[in-house]
């Protein structure tokens, strides 16, 4: 399981690896895609198969929801259970199946250049405030 939060200490963050793969349905495919074909992203790298190519279309309907499928989500979130997007042309049959395959770590210092912010000092925890008593048979 990916791990959401990192310390100063520890930079490290954890990122689903996905691939995302041409599913036929029962509609035809007018666009430029084929069943099977497919594409994967590990961290913010996209490659292709050799030879394979995508259409950008697409590529660019589907670039904006993988930053968070590569995330770690409520189990009840959509974005959890919802794996397959349908093509951006509303006369293709074409879906795209987004599976989670594994996971890769990374240093924040190797993807940013900006600093983690400086720990906070802890502060001291506050005692609950215990409700005033009310009197013996007073009214409300």
């Amino acid at each position: 399981m990916a791990r959401a939060r990192s310390t100063p200490a520890d930079d490290t963050f954890t990122l689903y690896d996905l691939k995302i793969e041409v599913v036929a349905t029962e509609r035809p495919m007018v666009c430029n895609h084929q069943a099977g074909a497919f594409f994967e992203l590990k961290g913010e790298n996209l490659s292709l198969p050799p030879g394979q190519t995508f259409p950008i279309y697409p590529l660019a309907a589907l670039l904006p929801l993988l930053p968070a499928k590569q995330r770690v989500t409520h189990p009840h979130d959509w974005m959890t259970t919802d794996t397959e997007i349908a093509c951006p042309d509303p006369h293709c049959g074409g879906r795209f199946r987004i599976i989670r395959t594994g996971t890769s770590t990374f240093r924040h210092a190797d993807v940013t250049a900006v600093p983690l912010p400086a720990p906070r000092p802890a502060r001291p925890r506050r005692r609950a405030a215990v409700p005033a008593r009310t009197r013996r048979g007073a009214r409300r």
